[in-house]
């Protein structure tokens, strides 16, 4: 099974028409994955959908995390 890291959050309910979408990950640290399902063309892939604020995630927020790694290892 997967395992969900801690910025993760698993939104994946198509019955209820629940899943990722852009406009609902704004503002946020998180990256919302989902529509998770086998790939066709390869026995060992999967396939999925990911959304996620690029830039509070993709740049504030993983600079924090680095600089919080760096003091940990210093």
């Amino acid at each position: 099974p997967l395992a969900a890291p801690p910025a993760c959050r698993l939104v994946d309910d198509l019955d209820a028409l629940q899943y990722p979408m852009p406009l609902d990950t704004s503002d946020q640290d998180l990256v919302f994955v989902g529509r998770i399902r086998p790939d066709l063309t390869d026995p060992n892939g999967l396939c999925l959908w990911c959304c996620g604020d690029q830039v509070r995630k993709g740049a504030a927020t993983n600079c924090v995390q680095i600089a919080e790694l760096l003091i940990q290892n210093a």
